[in-house]
Order: structure tokens, then C-alpha cells, then sequence
């Protein structure tokens, strides 16, 4: 009997499929069980310190004991490091069922590295919430994100940024200050033009976009806009599906000044009236530089009706012990 050719595709694509949801289903079996375990020998050792006081006097030899014993009957995994981040496993995570069944061991490993709980909690929150892999947790721990969240927040917004992840509920929610755009592998001290920084980024979307947060979609570059018979052409331009508005993104190489300001409330009154739909939230502008003049800034904006967001971008990545500082300095004073 001959085969219909496209019966037999459809057949051969549903057994694909069948077996792509069989392998991950599997795979996510596997991974919540490694973890679990992890989690238990975590236990057992805390439990073992407890009863005979090993962590005060032994701790240290007990687990270059267990890393010898375990691997020479096991083979690897069971290195003294991992075995302390197991400790850590249980002790961060005392109820087994907080664990993430999204979250390998890899990103758990990645993540008990962070100095405080409030970071912990944070990074595993949102490395589930938006599926980093690996490689992408450690860029976003690397970057300080949690810090340059929590620097713009009360301690009620720090506190709920730790236990819940960020999220977007305002256009305040969009900034970050500083952006990090390291990525972007420009030297410090390299002069490079607006239009080199435009470039690198193009270059760099899908990184700029995750630095950028959740939700922005790209539609183009020096977006052009009439008016009045002359052209100006906007740097970046995106669409926020969670905020449903239009985010325009001015790009400035130095300091931004009162006429960035007023440039790009020309360009929201534009977006207001000749590309927003019906459905549209007011369209946001954000406009980054290398510095501001903190001053300057709060008498342009002062009465300005649109959404201007103003934020620094620098091209390496932030001096950890300072924005440690600044948070701890912060919340101390918020305890005040």
C-alpha cells in the first residue's frame, strides 16, 4: 500500500512531538529528584552536626572526609564544595517543597553563592520566573540586578522584590540605574560615537533586551517620525506586551541635558496621537546616558505630563562591595 505523503508527515511530526515531551518530562523527573536528594544529604549532614556538635569543632574535616568516602564509592558529584552547598540547600530551604522543579542543581549552586538571604530568595524567584539558563544567572548575579532594583525601593519594595521577584506593574518598573551593558564590550575609556553604541547593541539584542527585563518586543531602529515637514528619527523603538504601550529609547554618549528632556516629549506626543491604537497604554520614553545632572534633570521633567524615565548605562560591570554598601546603607536607614 502506498503512503500518503502527508499523512505519514503528520504522523512522523506527532511522534516527534510525543518524544520531545517524553524526553523533557523525563528530564525534569531526573533533575527534581538530583535536587531532592541533594536536599536530604543536606539534611542528614546538618542533622549529624547537630547531634554531635561537628560543625563547632570537626566541620571542616568532616566534609573533606565525606568528599573522599563518597566519591570513591559513588564517583563524582561529591566534591567538598558540593557538599557544602547541599549543607546550604537544606539550610536556605528548610521545607523541601519550596524547592523549584525548574531549577536545576546547577542554578541552585549558582545561586546559594549570593552574600544574603534577601538575594537568595530574590535570584530563585526570578531565575524561575524567567527561565534563565545557567550561563544567564550568573550574568545577572555577576551584574548585581538585585542590588539596582532594590536601590530605587522602600523596604517594603525590597522586601517584596526578595520574596516575590520583580515584576512589571508600572513604567517606573522598567528602570534600572545604572544599566549594565557590558556585554556590549566597548572599552571604558574607548570615544565612541552614539551611533557606535546604537550599533553594539543591534549587534547585542537579545542580551540588551534581557537587560532591558521582561515583556519588551523590538520593532526597529531610527524609527522615523514627520512633523511639520521634518524628519527625526528616534534611536530604539519597542512595544511592552505587559505594560501594552510603546517604549522609545534615546540613546545619548554623555551627559543628558534638559533638551533630551524635551526631545523626547516631541517624540511621546507623536506616538500619542499618530501611532498609539486603541488598546495602547501613553507610550514611555527612556532616555540613557553616561551621566546625569541630577538637578537639571528634576526642573525638565518637573512638569511634564508624559512618562520621561531618565537612567545611566555603563559598559562594565558594577563594584559589588559598593552597591552592597549602598543597600545595606539604605535599608539601615529605612529601619530608622
Amino acid at each position: 500500500m502506498q503512503v500518503q505523503e502527508n499523512k505519514y508527515q503528520s504522523l512522523a511530526e506527532h511522534i516527534g512531538a510525543l518524544l520531545l515531551n517524553g524526553r523533557q518530562k523525563a528530564a525534569q523527573s531526573v533533575n527534581t529528584i538530583l535536587v531532592n536528594t541533594y536536599w536530604e544529604i543536606g539534611r542528614y549532614i546538618v542533622e549529624y552536626e547537630q547531634k554531635g556538635n561537628e560543625k563547632a569543632e570537626y566541620g571542616s574535616q568532616l566534609f573533606e572526609r565525606l568528599s573522599k568516602d563518597l566519591s570513591s564509592a559513588y564517583g563524582k558529584g561529591f566534591s567538598r564544595s558540593n557538599l557544602v552547598y547541599m549543607r546550604k540547600l537544606y539550610l536556605f530551604f528548610p521545607i523541601c517543597e519550596t524547592l523549584s522543579h525548574i531549577l536545576t542543581w546547577s542554578h541552585y549552586f549558582e545561586i546559594l553563592k549570593a552574600d544574603t538571604d534577601l538575594e537568595i530568595s530574590f535570584y530563585s524567584k526570578q531565575c524561575e520566573k524567567e527561565r534563565w539558563s545557567v550561563r544567564e544567572l550568573r550574568r545577572e548575579m555577576n551584574s548585581m540586578l538585585f542590588h539596582r532594583i532594590a536601590l530605587s525601593k522602600d523596604k517594603e519594595g525590597i522586601l517584596k522584590l526578595a520574596s516575590e521577584g520583580h515584576s512589571v506593574e508600572t513604567p517606573e518598573d522598567l528602570i534600572k540605574d545604572p544599566f549594565v551593558l557590558e556585554f556590549l564590550n566597548i572599552p571604558e575609556q574607548f570615544k565612541y560615537l552614539e551611533g557606535d553604541l546604537e550599533e553594539k547593541i543591534i549587534s547585542n539584542l537579545q542580551q540588551f533586551i534581557m537587560e532591558m527585563g521582561t515583556g519588551f518586543a523590538f520593532i526597529g531602529r531610527q524609527y522615523r517620525m514627520s512633523l511639520g515637514g521634518k524628519h527625526f528619527y528616534l534611536d530604539l523603538l519597542f512595544y511592552h506586551r505587559i505594560l501594552k504601550c510603546f517604549v522609545l529609547i534615546d540613546l545619548k554618549r554623555g551627559e543628558i541635558d534638559h533638551q533630551d528632556v524635551g526631545q523626547m516629549n516631541l517624540y511621546l506626543n507623536y506616538f500619542k496621537k499618530e501611532e498609539a491604537t486603541e488598546g495602547d497604554n501613553e507610550p514611555v520614553g527612556i532616555i540613557l546616558g553616561a551621566y546625569k545632572n541630577h538637578i537639571l534633570v528634576e526642573y525638565a521633567t518637573d512638569s511634564i505630563t508624559n512618562k520621561v524615565l531618565l537612567s545611566k548605562y555603563q559598559l562594565y560591570l558594577p563594584d559589588k562591595e559598593l552597591l552592597a554598601k549602598q543597600l545595606a546603607k539604605l535599608i539601615e536607614e529605612l529601619d530608622e
